[in-house]
């Protein structure tokens, strides 16, 4: 199935998750499409970011309703609306790239509502994105097969504070041959071993809610599972992993790399509960590897092959991010 196009859920049944298309990297002087397909986005952050954007020589290019209200004080504007600033950014032969400016709550709402035909017909481009923006990555890959990027967003305040989360992404974008091998400082092995197989994942309560949804993976089977979230309570996490345990979402994955839990409890809490809960799949599990909701984040590629080393605590691509 690499480098082939998904067009529904009915290819991936029965098959180990697939190795997706790689956009091309990005040069100076590339368009960047910025949109916010989840939260509204604060005018003195985005314009923030869009400077740490234009210092790398890249063009943003914001959509159409980024700054646009709502009256639930939660979404940026419309679904409809924002689903057609995607849309558009996405199909749109002049940009190179497409950012989201935020998360919060929203894309669910919207993903339903974008013409996958349609953008199935414009090239593959880098799409970034973290969060909320995990209910789009899943629809990328199993609607589009293209592979996207958990990263940082232009007016989340990793993106706009931190040298170290601008550097990775930049680096992710314009040179992701320099960026095969991701760890952290703090990263280590939760569960030992080593497997392969092609990244996927992002916000586990994001994961969960997708489960029963139309197109949705029918299993984590044969991937390397990337795992994050903020202020999920050490309960309700053990609900959300006990429910894609149940539905056997994460029978046969390959291994799991755990991020940030930031706001979820007490770090021997929320270790314990991913030992309960994680054990059980035999797998190689590496944790804190640093990507996520936390003060410094790498960018991990989804739907491209990787090597998980536990002991090493290293994740290491067999091919960059982008082509």
């Amino acid at each position: 199935m690499t480098g082939d196009r998904l067009n529904s859920v009915a290819d991936l049944v029965g098959i180990p998750v697939p190795a997706l298309i790689r956009p091309r990297r990005l040069v100076a002087g590339d368009r960047i499409g910025i949109v916010a397909p989840s939260g509204p986005v604060p005018q003195e952050r985005l314009d923030a970011g869009l400077d740490i954007l234009r210092g790398w020589d890249l063009e943003p290019v914001v959509a159409p309703h980024v700054l646009a209200g709502h009256a639930s004080g939660y979404l940026a504007g419309t679904d409809q609306d924002r689903a057609a600033d995607l849309q558009q950014a996405w199909c749109d032969p002049e940009l190179a790239a497409v950012m989201c400016a935020r998360g919060g709550y929203g894309a669910q709402r919207m993903v339903d509502l974008l013409d996958w035909a349609a953008m199935r017909d414009a090239p593959a481009k880098a799409f970034i994105g973290y969060s909320d923006i995990t209910a789009l990555h899943e629809a990328f890959a199993t609607r589009l097969g293209v592979a996207t990027l958990h990263g940082p967003m232009a007016a989340a305040e990793t993106f706009l504070k931190d040298g170290p989360t601008q550097e990775h992404l930049r680096r992710t974008l314009l040179a992701p041959q320099e960026e095969l091998v991701l760890t952290s400082p703090t990263a280590r092995a939760l569960l030992p071993g080593r497997a392969e197989g092609v990244t996927l994942g992002g916000c586990v309560s994001l994961l969960a809610a997708d489960l029963g949804t139309p197109y949705v993976r029918p299993s984590a089977a044969g991937g390397i599972l990337v795992l994050e979230d903020i202020g999920e309570e050490a309960y309700r996490l053990d609900r959300i992993l006990t429910q894609l345990l149940r539905s056997g979402w994460l029978d046969g994955v390959a291994g799991i790399v755990l991020g940030s839990w930031t706001d979820c409890g007490p770090d021997e809490e929320i270790r314990a509960l991913m030992l309960d809960r994680l054990a059980g799949l035999d797998v190689p599990v590496i944790e804190e590897l640093g990507f996520g909701h936390c003060p410094s984040t790498l960018t991990v590629p989804l739907g491209t092959p990787a090597v998980l080393d536990a002991d090493a605590a290293t994740l290491t691509l067999t091919v960059p991010a982008l082509d």
